[in-house]
């Protein structure tokens, strides 16, 4: 494989899942992991993607409020973020994940909905607190520079407090075999607390992220009552997730 081809397959692997561990990418191009470092070293200097230890992570994830920063796939999470929006009623407690889909949601939110929000990521709360008539709440704690949310054993003891009406995710992987995934323990342990926290739990991924599997467990898929794409529910490509017991949007 050509050094250009390694590296638009390096680009959509981080596009589809914000962080990529060298290790896995080699794995996955078959070829060593020097490459795979020198590949992520001229695409960091080009600006593309941003080193971290063991690999590297998307910047549209960290500037989202930047107007010259490229969102992957922004009108897919668009529409996305507007299903979403059928979800929520007044007086309902919400709590959020992280990620350029749920920044999307917050911006999407009616200005008359009267809720209150919960959220892990910062950057979700400073555009929820766009909304007047929302209370926004953040659960704070350490903030994981890879992801943009807080983690900690400080975070799942809050989130043990409180029990929301629905709880919306991101994904950085979601298949019926192996259920919702993630490449960070931190966040995974995060993620399991509000689980616990939620009466209903739904996931907001684009179709890409679909069928794939990152190294660590959240859930099973039994566990997802809804799962909201770009897509319409009667697509062929979400045919298999149409005999689960969830709601498709």
């Amino acid at each position: 494989m050509l050094k250009e081809e390694r590296q638009t397959f390096i680009m959509r692997q981080i596009n589809l899942h914000n962080k990529v561990l060298s290790a896995d990418l080699s794995a996955m191009l078959s070829v060593s992991e020097d490459t795979v470092r020198r590949d992520l070293k001229e695409l960091a200097e080009d600006g593309k993607v941003l080193k971290v230890h063991g690999g590297a992570i998307g910047k549209s994830f960290h500037y989202p409020f930047n107007g010259n920063s490229e969102v992957y796939a922004l009108e897919a999470k668009q529409q996305i973020a507007a299903k979403a929006i059928k979800l929520l009623k007044d007086d309902m407690f919400v709590l959020t994940g992280g990620g350029t889909t749920m920044i999307e949601f917050a911006k999407k939110i009616p200005e008359n909905l009267r809720a209150t929000f919960f959220t892990i990521s910062p950057l979700v709360a400073i555009q929820l607190a766009e909304h007047a008539e929302l209370t926004v709440i953040t659960i704070g704690g350490q903030l994981s520079k890879s992801s943009n949310v807080h983690i900690g054993s400080s975070v799942i003891n809050q989130l043990a407090d409180i029990r929301v009406d629905l709880c919306l995710f991101g994904t950085n992987g979601l298949s019926i075999q192996e259920g919702m995934t993630d490449s960070d323990w931190e966040v995974v342990q995060v993620k399991k607390a509000m689980l616990r926290a939620s009466k209903k739990m739904a996931v907001m991924s684009i179709a890409e992220k679909l069928n794939s599997t990152q190294r660590m467990k959240v859930c099973d898929i039994n566990q997802v009552d809804y799962l909201i794409t770009e897509l319409a529910p009667d697509n062929h490509f979400l045919s298999p997730y149409r005999h689960l017991d969830l709601e498709l949007l």
